[in-house]
């Protein structure tokens, strides 16, 4: 295996709610899309450390130890160096869309700001983009007293309160702080002017305190509460302001097992992933976060056709995910290759999303805004579409690659679909043809029962008449579908516990899928098992697999999709499915812990 420069895990996060970056332990920036989440990369260090390109800042100091942490209740990442001869920081940002007070108000940015804070420190600092994935390296000149890089599509620009050096494939300074003293780069669009020290301390103040207007939004009074906050940081991160939309995550092509071939590109929204969000950012209190992506996800089913009222994923924007190719020039993260960009799930049929989001609109309608009549037609088209296909075969919740299987947890997010557009009519008196919806929702109840049980063990399997696990099974109690204290639930949630937990460890299935390589554990379903075991009343249990799934997060509190069995992150980072995921299962325990506590019917 070849050693990646920096672990997957050994990042922080910052965005501006358009694009995100990835800011390593050393300080360095290694990822960065521009000027989307889902654009081509101009730093991609993590992907290829030699043809990547990154935006290193590093202090000449004698083995310092490195420390990154947020501005509290920010996205604003400090990253520090402290040594016996010296310590200093720096501050990364992307200003917010509505926090921006330089005049060229709408030229985004990337402010970094170095404070030495002991002693007299020289710093060397290297920016070296490379434009559409790697295959691009741009032109570099210096103009209007900064640096230009000069790409076929894309122009950028760097700015600095130090002296900047033009050299033929990137941008360099060297120069020394005084304690007490700073220096600041500013790399943004190529309509941006040279800001002044004065601009650049007000955008990074009017960003902080933007940052902590938001998540004193936050309704959550609760246990971890930091945790909590965190994540619906970091889930924030991953939403469009413009849009509405909700990335999987900000990267793509890190892998699920190093080394292997298991690198997908989840810089897309996922109608899933994105529904579950909106359970999140309702639980904490953030409802406007949740009505948004409503309204996005509104206007992709008004533009679809009754013959699939909704696609899998889209792009940032709206418009349909991108094919997935490969980028054969990139080595990979340790060497895992193909690297891979768009997806090729978008083609596929996935019955469950229809599920997840009809959960999502019936929770919008039962804490923010009533559902319109246009609205309300739409989610008709989307009934008639289920009670017309749930019974065939789909590439299910982990989107396989084989043959289409008749999967468990698509039939259960069919009920779903049908169980909350009849709570969601009678709670709001709305016109449906309740008869025939019941009855087919208690159709695939019976489907169910009769059709997907283990025959000699009797707990509920995988797929129609086989015998595997899978612990996207953990979602039945979740959405209501079966009591957590039925026999055969409590059998089923003790399989799962023999058959896919290692400790504290657990994997989405054991079969085989039509994939080269092995992959790592899904910590989404960590949580996801923690939370039945409160549901369960084993609160002993969930509290411990809860603490050992909190410790899967990095330093900061980010988790990524996966981890090894060493505990180390995997997969592309930070995963929105793994917040939202601990914030559910958090959110439950804590009200379980409460001695007030009385339950209640919560999907």
């Amino acid at each position: 295996m070849v050693e990646p420069p920096r672990a997957i895990g050994d990042h922080g996060i910052i965005g501006d709610l358009e694009t995100a970056a990835l800011v390593a332990r050393d300080a360095t920036i290694d990822y960065l899309c521009w000027p989307s989440l889902d654009s081509p990369t101009i730093f991609a260090e993590p992907l290829d450390a030699e043809k990547g390109g990154a935006f290193t800042l590093h202090p000449v100091l004698d083995r310092p130890q490195r420390i990154q942490l947020y501005v509290p209740d920010t996205n604003v990442l400090l990253t520090r160096w402290m040594a016996e001869d010296g310590s200093a920081e720096v501050s990364d940002l992307l200003p917010l869309p509505d926090a921006r007070v330089h005049p060229d108000h709408n030229a985004r940015c990337l402010i970094r700001r170095v404070t030495v804070t002991r002693g007299t420190i020289r710093f060397r600092v290297r920016c070296a983009p490379r434009f559409d994935y790697a295959r691009e390296t741009p032109g570099v000149a210096a103009v209007d007293g900064g640096i230009r890089f000069v790409g076929r599509d894309l122009a950028l620009r760097l700015f600095a309160s130090v002296a900047l050096t033009a050299e033929p494939d990137a941008a360099s300074a060297d120069f020394t702080l005084e304690a007490g003293q700073s220096a600041w780069f500013v790399l943004g669009e190529d309509a941006l002017s040279c800001p002044t020290d004065d601009l650049v301390d007000a955008d990074m103040t009017a960003t902080t305190a933007a940052w902590r207007r938001w998540a004193s939004q936050s309704s959550y009074n609760g246990r971890w509460r930091e945790a909590m906050t965190r994540s619906a940081l970091a889930l924030k991160l991953l939403t469009s302001a413009r849009h509405g939309s909700i990335a999987a995550a900000a990267t793509f092509g890190l892998p699920e097992a190093t080394g292997a071939g298991r690198n997908w590109d989840y810089r897309a929204t996922w109608i899933r992933d994105a529904s579950f969000t909106v359970y999140a950012f309702l639980r904490l209190g953030f409802v406007a976060e949740a009505e948004h992506f409503n309204r996005w996800a509104a206007d992709r089913v008004m533009d679809a056709g009754r013959d699939h009222p909704i696609r899998i994923m889209y792009a940032i924007d709206g418009s349909e995910a991108a094919d997935e190719h490969e980028l054969s020039h990139l080595a990979g993260y340790a060497g895992s290759r193909p690297v891979r960009i768009g997806n090729a799930a978008h083609a596929q049929s996935q019955l469950d999303i229809f599920g997840e989001l009809l959960d999502s609109v019936y929770l919008s309608n039962k804490y923010g805004t009533a559902i319109s009549h246009k609205g309300w037609q739409h989610v008709r088209g989307i009934i008639d579409h289920v009670i017309a296909h749930w019974q065939e075969p789909d590439a299910g919740i982990w989107e396989m690659r084989g043959e289409p299987r008749h999967f468990l947890h698509s039939r259960l997010m069919c009920w779903v679909a049908l169980d909350r557009a009849i709570r969601l009519a009678r709670k709001r008196s709305l016109p449906a043809p309740l008869v025939a919806w019941a009855e087919c929702r208690d159709a695939i109840v019976d489907d169910v029962w009769t059709n997907f049980r283990h025959p000699e063990h009797g707990y509920f399997v995988q797929e129609r008449g086989g015998r595997e696990l899978d612990a996207a099974l953990l979602m039945m109690p979740l959405v209501r579908f079966i009591s957590s204290s039925d026999s055969v639930w409590l059998k089923t949630l003790d399989a799962i516990g023999a058959y896919l937990r290692d400790d504290g460890l657990v994997y989405r299935y054991r079969n085989a899928d039509g994939l080269e390589g092995g992959e790592g554990a899904f910590t989404t379903c960590t949580f996801w098992y923690a939370e039945c075991l409160a549901r369960a009343e084993r609160m002993d249990e969930a509290q411990t697999i809860l603490a050992k799934g909190m410790a899967y997060a990095n330093a900061l509190g980010l988790f990524s999709e996966e981890v090894d069995q060493r505990g180390l992150p995997l997969g592309n980072f930070p995963q929105a499915l793994t917040h939202l995921a601990f914030v559910s299962a958090a959110y439950f325990i804590d009200r379980k812990l409460d001695p007030a506590y009385r339950p209640q019917w919560q999907p």
